[in-house]
């Protein structure tokens, strides 16, 4: 997605994906958000200084994390521009060096991203913020071992809900789940003026933990808080919806993410809902919009998607044998929870139980912990 900053600067795709000519330059294309408060005092630090990285790096962080808030995949176009005279450097300062791993990361270009990481901690042991990074870069990956090891470099750096949370992601797809969820748990109760946005991942993260283990109603409790502190924040809200769907409550979802449509993640919980309530003609729109938008991520050659795009192509669309292949293209990029069960799901809904021996195995050799997970291991084996 981030091959080029002009490719992820390129609006999102509203309605069809066709290219089409305005009829008048007065004709609206698309309603973009406002503009947000503070950036332009940080654009205007940049362009008076327009070789010092340090305003750049200042606007670039700001625009990752309205990208993160928002899920708005042109925030991290317009953080990679403003980075652009020293992007390719090898002599760029660490501060730049970690935004471009973030940038990759976030483009799925694990490999790159960690090669990135690994320069800024050999040149600066104590860099806490790569070592997060790192470690969190090597869980999505499947390399526990990797991120345990990172995250022990964070106890003497920072504080003890830090470390806790890099090892809860570090543990969160292995045999470790229980004792990961405890000690965040602890960190978190410890650290009782952690800071919001620390507070709402450590509470969303014990809530997945805790629906995990089959625990709905502490699970509840926990999203509740989360959602108390933060409303609108993605992860957050995607998270809920699945543990909602999950649970027979498509109901309960539209409203959730009423608000939320612009990104694709929401929207297609959004559809899966109007599916599972069987309202056939509020999803047609809903199916027609979202299949625009993942052939115009197809186009750009954005692979970012590929898990939304696969549960999109198995519960929406029905193509089993489609969505088994995106699975497996997926699943060898990262290996998070969902990624691991949306392709049990796919194989064992195109009957395909060869394709599913290398996760199976994985799965058995990682010990991870969670009851759904178990049960269509369990029929696929």
């Amino acid at each position: 997605m981030l091959a080029t900053a002009a490719l992820a600067l390129l609006p999102l795709v509203q309605g069809a994906a066709a290219p089409r000519t305005p009829a008048s330059g007065n004709e609206i294309i698309a309603e973009l958000p406002r503009q947000v408060d503070g950036l332009r005092t940080l654009r205007a630090a940049v362009a008076a200084a327009p070789r010092d990285p340090a305003p750049a790096v200042a606007l670039a962080r700001r625009y990752v994390a309205l990208g993160r808030g928002s899920a708005d995949p042109r925030y991290y176009g317009q953080a990679q521009a403003v980075l652009a005279p020293w992007w390719g450097r090898p002599d760029a300062p660490n501060e730049v060096r970690l935004l471009r791993a973030t940038l990759l990361q976030n483009g799925h270009h694990f490999t790159e991203a960690q090669a990135e990481l690994r320069r800024i901690v050999a040149s600066e042991p104590r860099a806490v913020q790569a070592w997060l990074t790192l470690a969190t870069v090597q869980a999505v990956q499947g390399d526990s071992a990797g991120a345990v090891a990172s995250c022990a470099r964070l106890s003497s750096l920072t504080g003890q809900l830090e470390t806790f949370a890099c090892l809860a992601v570090a543990g969160a797809n292995t045999g470790r789940m229980r004792g990961a969820e405890r000690l965040l748990a602890l960190g978190l109760e410890r650290e009782g003026d952690a800071a919001p946005d620390t507070r709402t991942w450590a509470l969303t993260m014990l809530a997945e933990f805790a629906a995990r283990r089959g625990d709905v109603p502490l699970a509840q409790q926990r999203f509740a808080a989360a959602l108390r502190a933060a409303p609108t924040d993605s992860y957050l809200l995607g998270a809920y919806a699945d543990f909602l769907l999950d649970r027979g409550r498509a109901a309960d979802v539209p409203a959730l993410l009423r608000d939320h449509h612009r990104n694709d993640a929401l929207l297609l919980r959004h559809a899966l809902a109007l599916r599972a309530l069987g309202r056939q003609e509020a999803l047609a729109p809903v199916r027609a919009e979202l299949q625009a938008r993942f052939d115009a991520a197809a186009l750009r050659g954005d692979a970012v998607h590929l898990r939304e795009q696969a549960r999109f192509t198995l519960h929406v669309l029905g193509d089993a044998r489609a969505a088994l292949a995106l699975a497996q293209r997926n699943w060898q990029v990262q290996k998070e929870l969902a990624d691991t069960r949306l392709l049990l799901e796919a194989g064992l809904a195109a009957r395909d139980r060869t394709a599913l021996q290398p996760v199976l195995r994985w799965i058995r050799e990682q010990g991870l912990q969670d009851v759904v997970v178990a049960r269509l291991a369990e029929t696929a084996s």
